[in-house]
């Protein structure tokens, strides 16, 4: 109890502070901005790369700490990342199969927590309020960035990760059908016909590939937007209402709304591993006999 008292005491001053770090007026830009004023066009470092290199640093250390000491029973930091890992490994097995689950599970084990990390992060106080500023000779702001910025609130970020989901896909389902099950699966009549039924149906269930080659391509797209969209608008909202009232009573509006981003940074995550999940089964799936043979 004192631990929690302890550290909902720092977040709350840490909150109050960020609240009055950024200034008057100041909204989160649509796009990255460079940390560091003079940097060249070819290798930015923006605020945003800054935020996925904690992300991965928090990911790697924690790893790193809950395996130095390996237990055949497991406690403290071991067992709750094992619980951690299990959980969302069974939940995938549940959804894949034991095959499927195998195969794809370093990606989207992976791809949840890193989600996960990155969208929390960007609630911790600061983050997205404090930086540099930048003044004219009358003392008037001209210019603001904030040092971090929500890895997830960068588009960037979210259409590399679902292009390479993209390429995986198209890897995974290569492999468990191959190229002549691949496009059979996409095109092909879904049950046994012959005759006219089968002329009849044929062009039909090439205009349904259409649709589905269609909805592939879409897929990517969809999968970034959803994730930006919904953390950018999480911070932009968090922005707005801390405006609502004087500086040092800003943080105030925007308190209960943090408890809805903490429960939306988490269905975000899963929403993008399940999603990915639910593509993946549907051009693998070969029913019960194949899961049986694997």
């Amino acid at each position: 109890m004192r631990l929690l008292l302890t550290t909902l005491s720092v977040w709350l001053l840490a909150l109050l502070a960020s609240a009055n770090a950024a200034p008057e007026g100041y909204v989160l830009p649509l796009f990255t901005e460079p940390v560091f004023p003079g940097q060249p066009d070819w290798l930015p470092i923006t605020n945003s790369m800054v935020m996925v290199w904690l992300s991965v640093a928090i990911i790697i250390f924690f790893s790193r700490i809950a395996t130095r000491k390996m237990e055949m029973i497991p406690s403290g930091l071991q067992n709750f990342v094992e619980w951690l890992v299990e959980s969302v490994y069974n939940f995938l097995e549940t959804l894949l199969g034991s095959h499927l689950a195998k195969r794809t599970f370093w990606f989207f084990g992976a791809i949840f927590f890193f989600i996960l990390v990155n969208n929390l992060l960007g609630l911790v106080p600061g983050v997205g309020t404090i930086g540099w500023d930048y003044k004219d000779a009358e003392g008037n702001y001209v210019d603001y960035t904030p040092v971090l910025r929500g890895g997830s609130a960068d588009l960037n970020l979210t259409v590399a990760m679902s292009l390479t989901f993209a390429l995986l896909w198209f890897y995974w389902a290569f492999s468990e059908n191959g190229t002549k099950g691949f496009f059979a699966h996409i095109f092909a009549p879904k049950g046994s016909f012959s005759g006219v039924m089968f002329i009849l149906l044929v062009p039909i269930f090439l205009f349904v590939g259409l649709l589905e080659m269609i909805s592939i391509a879409i897929r990517p797209v969809a999968l970034s937007f959803r994730l930006f969209g919904n953390m950018y608008g999480g911070e932009q909202t968090l922005e707005t209402l801390m405006t609502l009232m004087p500086k040092y009573l800003a943080f105030l509006p925007a308190l209960p709304f943090y408890f809805v981003k903490v429960l939306v940074s988490f269905v975000q995550a899963l929403v993008f591993m399940l999603l990915g999940a639910i593509f993946v089964k549907l051009i693998c799936d070969h029913g019960d006999e194949h899961e049986a043979h694997h």
